[in-house]
């Protein structure tokens, strides 16, 4: 502990400060980003979020979207002005009942000057009402809104909200969610959490959805369209709405065989992660032509195209994964990505073995022989890939051999108790690799500082005796002739690839 000396002339000037009255106190602006070097212009400082109340009306044959937004929010510094981040065209900003002057700048930000500075520590709300029609913008050079040809879709990581509605738009600000829809009878809406209520009145229909958990805003999903809705339970009770465009031709078999099992998934991986964290599950199929999944929280997003080559309850696992390892527990900055990618990877291996086509240490062995020491899969390092690689593949496979590492590190008993203990710890929060470093030593008892360098930091393969107890080092031992065979799940685990490949 360090003390600091403070002279009598600083104590002096300190007391001068304290008598200045509250009101002549220095505000400034909240900073345009929230502090991730990944993303520096994502998020915003001065605030945090508690709810997002969005009330939309949006019309699928043309993608026009009106909303109001309300927002609950607590300042954490005295605010002079503050950002959201946002894309469409806004015609009024309130904050606290009163109208506010408001500006664009940089790719999309929308800076809001209220009529009074916010005092620290106070409940603000903010009321931005738009329009426009989201599949037209692009930020960055890309979107984050798909268009179908029964609507339109938002859906993206690490972030997608700007597209329909105004946030603080990084994971460290979760929030619970109120999403009411208006559109022509006929198309559905689908979001997160439970459906409250539907109404239809002169050839409109609204559906309201609640997500009563915090929720990070890349994970806050919207789908309009004309979708078949089944609904079920698990055997735990918790109710299931699965939804499916009614255009998904060859796949539409498939995709059901696959996400209509998620309540079996869901409830076999509570074995292993805890308790399912919410009150609502299931999983959406529009008739988007993107090649990704989405683990959207209570409701992950399925692209057709994962189903192209047949059922595939792989991805089902890895998307519900996250709700424990992504969702429950948020990176605090996204090159924490491993926390969420390494264990949905995971978590396809534990499945391998739970359907008697290829352990996890067979799964590690397999993937370890495929990449020799010169393969450019190497010098991705996990725990810090980079902007630029933060989906790469070796965040998964090789976030997974790190996984299979600790567990040959520590034993089984300290593994699955880190594996169950983790979600718990930091529920509803955020963690770092470092925090779950931290975690697996104090659960183990053991010092992981090496292990964790060698498979998350080091841009080089780790030798064989890094990789403690696998069978690939004395397979390696007796030469290439007696590489690991392919494990039967590899193919329905390979084709879940793109899962995020944006």
């Amino acid at each position: 502990m360090h003390r600091r000396i403070i002279a009598p002339g600083a104590l002096a000037a300190a007391s001068v400060l304290l008598a200045i009255p509250a009101s002549a106190a220095s505000y400034s602006p909240g900073a345009p980003g929230i502090g991730d070097p990944y993303y520096p212009a994502y998020g915003n400082g001065g605030y945090d979020v508690s709810h997002y109340d969005l009330r939309l009306k949006y019309q699928p044959a043309t993608d026009e979207l009106e909303g109001t937004a309300t927002l609950l929010a607590r300042t954490t510094q005295d605010l002079s002005r503050f950002n959201l981040d946002f894309l469409l065209e806004v015609s009024e900003v309130r904050v606290n009942g009163a109208k506010a002057s408001f500006t664009t700048s940089g790719e999309h930000e929308l800076e809001i000057t209220p009529k009074s500075p916010l005092p620290k520590g106070t409940s603000v709300t903010v009321v931005v009402r738009y329009s426009g029609v989201p599949s037209s913008k692009q930020a960055y050079g890309f979107t984050s809104w798909h268009r179908t040809p029964d609507g339109g879709v938002g859906a993206n990581e690490p972030e997608s909200a700007w597209w329909w509605f105004p946030s603080n738009d990084h994971p460290l600000d979760k929030a619970t969610y109120d999403v009411s829809v208006l559109m022509p009878d006929g198309s559905q809406a689908i979001s997160n959490g439970t459906l409250q209520s539907t109404s239809s009145r002169l050839g409109w229909t609204r559906f309201n959805w609640r997500s009563d958990k915090p929720q990070a805003t890349y994970l806050a999903t919207l789908a309009v369209g004309r979708f078949d809705i089944t609904t079920g339970q698990t055997e735990s009770g918790i109710p299931v709405i699965n939804a499916y465009s009614k255009d998904l031709g060859a796949n539409d078999g498939a995709a059901r065989a696959s996400i209509e099992r998620t309540g079996e998934v869901a409830d076999w991986l509570s074995e292993y992660f805890g308790p399912y964290p919410y009150n609502a599950l299931g999983g959406y199929v529009p008739d988007t032509t993107t090649g990704y999944a989405l683990e959207t929280q209570t409701r992950p997003y399925y692209s057709p195209r994962q189903f192209a080559n047949g059922s595939n309850v792989s991805v089902v696992v890895h998307e519900l994964a996250h709700q424990w390892y992504g969702d429950l527990v948020s990176v605090s900055g996204w090159k924490d990505i491993w926390i969420n990618e390494g264990f949905a990877r995971y978590a396809q291996w534990l499945w391998s073995e739970h359907e008697d086509e290829g352990t996890a240490q067979e799964l590690a062995d397999y993937v370890y022989a495929s990449h020799p020491a010169d393969d450019p899969f190497w010098t991705v390092k996990p725990g810090d890939p980079g902007p630029e690689n933060q989906f790469d593949i070796a965040v998964y496979d090789r976030g997974a051999l790190a996984i299979q590492a600790l567990r040959n590190e520590i034993g089984d008993d300290a593994f699955f108790a880190v594996l169950k203990g983790w979600p718990q710890k930091y529920a509803y929060g955020n963690a770092s690799v470092a925090d779950f470093r931290k975690y697996a030593e104090d659960v183990s008892g053991r010092s992981l500082s090496a292990l964790f360098d060698t498979w998350l930091f080091q841009p080089t393969k780790p030798a064989a005796p890094a990789a403690r107890d696998a069978s690939i080092a004395r397979a390696s031992a007796a030469g290439a002739s007696a590489a690991p065979a392919q494990p039967k799940s590899w193919k329905k685990i390979a084709a879940t690839n793109d899962v995020h490949a944006h």
